[in-house]
């Protein structure tokens, strides 16, 4: 998949405002595989729900959202299931971890669908992140910001056109976001993919190509 694009797209609880200022609602936006975006945001102008709108999770929206031209309404399950697995990549804010397991076995439950990174590999982007002695403690009884840390090695070990990142970095100080900046973009580059970045605030210092205000 080489694109994405929102097509006059606009959630719908937000319908009655005749108001809005956004570089992305109601326009017409395509964001490109192998360039980096910035969606900068105030809290309550639908970040996250743009996030649930292009992985399918969500379809309370009016316009569209084309992957490549194609309607994402006219997608069914088994085409979700294949872009979920196959082409885009999401970290949740919420982070949606499973709590009563392990670091690993939340990052094993995704690559055991895909098979797509090594064991040693995951290992060794749990040491380059400072939570190799957490792999095998539930995550539960981690703090966030090493919960956010499992969440994106999680969010890495598929292939993808596009890796989707809703605030990243929310909870980590400034050493451990430029270290997960650096994988982040190393694996994005290895893949040709792009990257969508959302903040309300901090966000990781990258080389945007674009930058839109919500």
């Amino acid at each position: 998949m080489n694109s994405i694009t929102l097509d006059n797209t606009l959630p719908q609880v937000f319908l009655p405002q005749t108001d809005i200022q956004s570089d992305i609602w109601r326009k017409q936006v395509s964001f490109r595989r192998g360039e980096t975006y910035l969606i900068e945001a105030q809290s309550g102008t639908g970040k996250s729900s743009l996030c649930s709108f292009i992985i399918g999770y969500r379809h309370d929206f009016d316009g569209r959202i084309l992957f490549d031209g194609r309607d994402s309404r006219h997608l069914g399950i088994p085409d979700w299931i294949e872009f979920r697995q196959r082409h885009i990549s999401l970290l949740f804010q919420e982070l949606r971890l499973f709590p009563e397991l392990t670091a690993m076995e939340n990052v094993e439950i995704k690559n055991s669908l895909t098979h797509h990174k090594s064991k040693a590999e995951i290992e060794q982007w749990f040491e380059a992140l400072g939570i190799a002695d957490k792999m095998d403690s539930p995550v539960r009884l981690m703090s966030f910001g090493q919960q956010q840390r499992v969440a994106m090695i999680r969010a890495l070990v598929q292939p993808f056109d596009f890796l989707i990142a809703d605030e990243p970095t929310s909870h980590l100080d400034d050493e451990n976001s430029a270290i997960m900046a650096d994988i982040m973009t190393e694996e994005a580059h290895r893949q040709g993919a792009g990257i969508i970045i959302t903040s309300i605030g901090k966000h990781m210092a990258l080389k945007y190509d674009k930058t839109f205000s919500l």
